[in-house]
């Protein structure tokens, strides 16, 4: 019976069903105000229904159509404030308007609605996703600076403590585990990755913002070795604090975790910041080859225990027998 139910279930698990629906003459037999629309979505990534969220303290709109307003005639005007929600209800574009030619018409509900140029709009919103506002977070310059400032004040106070206190540190005085090693490179190729993607293909990375998804099989090439680096890193973080809680007795392991958290923080602001001018690079490669030399020089087994046959990194007692190596 278990035989059976396991195959039913490598079965299910391997097969899937697609459904192309009814093949019509006029599937493509679309209106010039649908093109457009298609057409819009393919240059701007978004189009009508299009959910945003209010950033920023807060956004005019105009209450009459935007050609009153390119004409110069007298407008109504009311605000929109950060936390709301707007949803896109209309796209125009005005060839005349020198300001910006696109303008769209917002709406908080259905009671208020109302026109904003695209290009006052866009910096004030984002998407209504919870990746776009991680993704926002993230790409903040001036949040990433004041970070920067904050983590390497805080890495070096913390690490000068740990390392006058003798504590195991990833780098300096690491434990027989590659996994931190691995979790601090992972962290430092995700930064440089992701600083690459919005320097030279900016516009792709600008459409997972407007429709992110944390699966990598949906997405371009590059975004998708993004995603799954990103996915290999929560992985190795995972085996990592299962690994150090392996080596270490329970008061050390939250000093090394403290330490592997500083280090992690400072190569994700200084790797994303200095890869945007191109200064990562070569500083990646180098931060590679010194975490090779360093772990494996750390924890290379020169000696045995004469008594017990215990790996030892260098003479002296054995940690598991007592016995004295000279």
């Amino acid at each position: 019976m278990l035989k059976v139910i396991s195959y039913l279930f490598a079965i299910i698990m391997l097969s899937s069903c697609y459904y192309q629906g009814p093949y019509t003459s006029d599937a493509w037999d679309l209106t010039q105000r649908q093109l457009d629309s298609i057409s819009f979505y393919t240059t701007h990534h978004y189009t009508q229904n299009f959910n945003f969220i209010v950033r920023s303290d807060s956004l005019q709109l105009i209450s009459q159509h935007p050609t009153e307003y390119v004409n110069g005639l007298a407008v109504d005007t009311f605000s929109v404030h950060h936390g709301e929600r707007l949803v896109v209800a209309d796209i125009t574009v005005m060839p005349t308007d020198t300001i910006d030619s696109v303008w769209v018409r917002v709406a908080r509900d259905e009671h208020t609605l109302g026109w904003i140029h695209e290009n006052q709009m866009l910096p004030g919103v984002s998407p209504d996703e919870p990746i776009s506002e991680f993704i926002d977070f993230f790409s903040n310059s001036h949040l990433l600076i004041f970070m920067t400032i904050v983590i390497l004040m805080i890495a070096v106070y913390l690490l000068r403590k740990l390392l006058r206190l003798g504590a195991k540190i990833v780098h300096f005085n690491d434990i027989d585990s590659f996994y931190p090693t691995l979790l601090c490179l992972m962290v430092a190729s995700s930064a440089v990755l992701y600083s690459s993607i919005q320097m030279f293909a900016p516009e792709s990375w600008r459409h997972y913002y407007y429709h992110p998804t944390l699966n990598p099989f949906v997405v371009p090439f590059h975004i998708s070795i993004f995603l799954i680096s990103v996915w290999t890193l929560v992985l190795v973080g995972i085996a990592s604090l299962d690994d150090i809680r392996r080596h270490l007795s329970s008061g050390d392991v939250v000093f090394y975790c403290l330490g592997l958290a500083s280090i992690c923080a400072v190569n994700y602001v200084v790797f994303s910041l200095s890869t945007l001018y191109y200064i990562g690079y070569p500083l990646y490669v180098a931060y590679v080859y010194v975490s090779f030399r360093s772990y494996f020089r750390r924890t290379r087994i020169n000696y045995l225990c004469g008594s017990c046959g215990f790996q030892l990194h260098k003479k002296g007692r054995c940690p598991k027998c007592g016995a004295m190596n000279e």
